[in-house]
């Protein structure tokens, strides 16, 4: 499966009342390995994710997980965690949103992202006001990098 998505940092006002659920993720690569492989709870749901290396389009294979089964995994991402709140919503021209507030080390960042049917939705697309600077190529915003970037 494809996944195509623009990032951006967050710079305006957020919209109000958006669902929001606490994301716990680690991974088990290297940051120089080609791929990465994330574990994640989100709320009570788990999962293992393959993702490519990229920017806007990115290989993602993702398979659901029992509690067992992360906890048994879980110790092998020590030092290569984040933990976030995720808000979605939607946008006034129907486009889903994820707005990630990071916590812990890497708290006030804050990055919201749109995921798109084609490349040619995701290079068309017009960012709100509160939308700020792209980040999508920038590899330091991508999780796997801030999982292991430290104060």
């Amino acid at each position: 499966m494809k996944e195509i998505e623009r990032k951006f940092l967050v710079e305006g006002p957020v919209p109000k009342g958006l669902y929001a659920r606490p994301i716990l993720q680690g991974y088990l690569t290297a940051a120089t390995d080609s791929v990465e492989i994330r574990l994640r709870r989100e709320g009570d749901d788990y999962s293992l994710t393959l993702k490519s290396d990229g920017g806007l389009t990115r290989e993602e294979r993702e398979i659901a997980l029992g509690a067992a089964e992360f906890e048994a995994l879980w110790p092998a991402t020590e030092g290569r965690c984040v933990e976030k709140t995720r808000h979605r919503g939607t946008l006034p021209g129907g486009q889903a949103f994820e707005l990630d507030v990071f916590s812990g080390h890497l708290a006030p960042l804050m990055l919201v992202e749109v995921e798109f049917p084609s490349e040619e939705a995701a290079l068309a697309f017009a960012p709100p006001a509160w939308f700020g600077q792209e980040v999508t190529e920038d590899k330091r915003f991508k999780n796997k990098a801030l999982a292991l970037s430290r104060p």
